[in-house]
């Protein structure tokens, strides 16, 4: 196998179509999820390899029922650690939070489309020939027909916290990923949710309907919400991702288990690339592992699936000529800032 030029910058395609290339097969961590075989050695929850004592952290809070914070460098595995976790106790898909300056703890419990309510109500009410615009508008607003068009709970959709706060047979895994880029008051506003293990859906607590069916963060399921109130029978499965950019108030701390990721080893990245590449026993992958270890330790900014692309793409002698593979290294090897 070789380096293949399958973009050549003239922006014409052959004349014969027959002599287009078959573009190659993606990495396997780039193959969509939905192709992959569950146990397969590419999906991330098998390949993945816990640093020292994070086992231990793990179980700490699944006994004590607690979310676990895990803090350390973007690229350092932390968000795979709850694939992990839910794939090895079969937890179901892992639901996932990701954090932004403007995330609020309400949209992660619900979302309440009063606007979508309201022109279906215009409609509705519509008659003669316009009553075909309401039946036309239907597919917005699915499940029920004309005669349970009113129906509340098709413009409420449960959020990924609140979905896992949902009764299960079996707790539900989340991931609340970069709780550190939240907004100041964040944390503090999930302590009583986390406690509690349940919130009101005030729009439904007022309906005179006390059973309300309602779309989940699950994709095409639905769950019925009884008298306004959700409340879980056992505890989600939560880990926190921060990258270490601000502290937390002290009553958020203490009620989670608090786990460092330790700086990464040449040893460590040898096993991650082994995981997702097989066994690369060539001075190419070995070279790297080393220029990736020196750019964290003079405190660049780089990720580790920077260097499952430079491994994937430079490893034994796919590029031939020295003055591209060094090119072709920089580029994928390039600090990220601290972004």
């Amino acid at each position: 196998m070789s380096w293949t030029p399958y973009y050549r910058g003239t922006g014409v395609p052959p004349k014969n179509r027959a002599e287009l290339p078959k573009l190659p097969a993606p990495p396997p961590w780039r193959t969509p999820a939905q192709q992959r075989e569950p146990a397969s050695h590419e999906d991330s929850a098998t390949t993945y390899r816990p640093v020292p004592g994070l086992v231990d952290a793990v179980n700490a809070a699944l006994h004590l029922r607690r979310p676990l914070l895990l803090t350390g460098r973007a690229g350092s595995g932390k968000s795979t650690v709850i694939r992990q976790i839910a794939a090895e106790l079969d937890l179901g898909e892992v639901l996932h939070w990701h954090i932004t300056s403007r995330s609020t703890l309400a949209e992660a419990l619900y979302r309440y489309d009063a606007l979508g309510r309201i022109h279906a109500h215009n409609l509705r009410t519509l008659d003669g020939g316009s009553r075909a615009a309401w039946k036309a508008a239907r597919w917005k607003y699915p499940a029920g027909g004309e005669d349970h068009a009113d129906d509340i709970g098709e413009f409420v959709q449960l959020g990924p916290l609140g979905t896992a706060l949902l009764p299960h047979d079996r707790p539900r895994a989340l991931l609340i990923d970069e709780i550190d880029k939240s907004d100041l008051d964040l944390p503090s506003d999930l302590l009583d949710v986390l406690e509690r293990g349940g919130f009101e859906i005030p729009e439904l607590s007022r309906h005179p309907k006390p059973d309300v069916q309602v779309r989940t963060a699950d994709r095409n399921r639905t769950s019925t919400i009884e008298q306004g109130w959700v409340q879980c029978t056992e505890f989600p499965v939560i880990v926190l991702t921060s990258n270490g950019e601000r502290d937390f108030p002290a009553p958020f701390l203490r009620r989670c288990i608090r786990f460092e990721m330790p700086p990464l080893s040449q040893e460590t990245l040898t096993d991650i690339v082994t995981a997702h590449l097989g066994d690369l026993e060539d001075s190419a992958t070995a070279d790297l592992v080393e220029t990736f270890l020196a750019k964290l330790n003079a405190g660049e900014y780089v990720a580790i699936d920077q260097l499952l692309n430079a491994v994937y793409l430079l490893r034994g002698d796919l590029v031939a000529r020295p003055g591209q593979r060094q090119t072709l290294e920089n580029m994928l090897l390039q600090g990220l800032g601290r972004g």
